[in-house]
């Protein structure tokens, strides 16, 4: 099979295999595989990803085909986790839907707020706190930490790194432009893709440590960082 565009014989992540042949249509909608993984562990695929004719060459085995989920978000530029609550593999940059980029507010509590402005402080010439207002439905705020040269805010599904530095020098990167007109770009520095722009006296780098953001979500998301009140 050189070609995912229409099905895949069969998956495997973590170790875990789908013998046999299960084929998955990859129309427009989502479709979930019928046949059972080890633990009973379920796949949910966003069937439109597959209709981009990229290649990937999978690995067969005494009848039996493997292929990596992950290298399937990899090919595919999408994302893929899994849902503990629901014990389902999900890939796809918005698996349930496939469509909608769905953000909600995100709400500091005081005691949050103060971190945050706390660790802007540290820093002469860059005490203005700037932070985004939204995340991806389902994201957490955990935490705001000033590193040596910027400070970090830690989301469970993304990272906002705010420096007045740049730190995509040095690597090839892609240019896009958010839907506020603010000119941006892509950059891979380890296995880990970059968005990064510049606000003001400023430079935002956001990124999705554990892959399960796309691009499309964290731009989404980068438009809403700003100034915090």
């Amino acid at each position: 099979m050189k070609q995912l565009k229409k099905s895949i014989a069969a998956v495997a992540v973590l170790g875990m295999t789908l013998t046999g042949a299960a084929g998955v249509y990859a129309g427009a909608n989502l479709e979930k595989i019928s046949a059972y993984l080890n633990h009973s562990i379920g796949i949910k695929v966003d069937g439109t990803v597959y209709n981009t004719g990229k290649k990937l060459t999978p690995i067969a085995y005494q009848n039996t085909t493997y292929l990596p989920v992950r290298a399937i978000a990899d090919v595919l530029e999408v994302p893929v986790r899994y849902d503990a609550k629901n014990n389902q593999v999900l890939i796809g940059s918005n698996p349930g839907n496939g469509q909608t980029i769905e953000l909600t507010n995100v709400k500091y509590s005081d005691t949050q707020l103060k971190e945050i402005k706390s660790a802007f402080a540290k820093f002469d010439g860059f005490q203005t706190p700037y932070a985004p207002s939204q995340m991806v439905k389902g994201d957490v705020y955990q935490k705001t930490g000033a590193s040596a040269d910027g400070v970090n805010m830690v989301f469970n599904h993304m990272t906002v790194y705010i420096s007045p530095r740049d730190y995509s020098h040095g690597y090839g990167s892609k240019p896009v432009t958010l839907s506020n007109g603010v000119k941006a770009k892509w950059y891979t520095p380890d296995d880990t893709d970059m968005l990064g722009f510049q606000i003001n006296d400023r430079f935002v780098t956001i990124s999705s440590p554990d892959h399960s953001l796309s691009k499309a979500q964290l731009e989404k998301v980068a438009v809403s960082v700003a100034q915090l009140k």
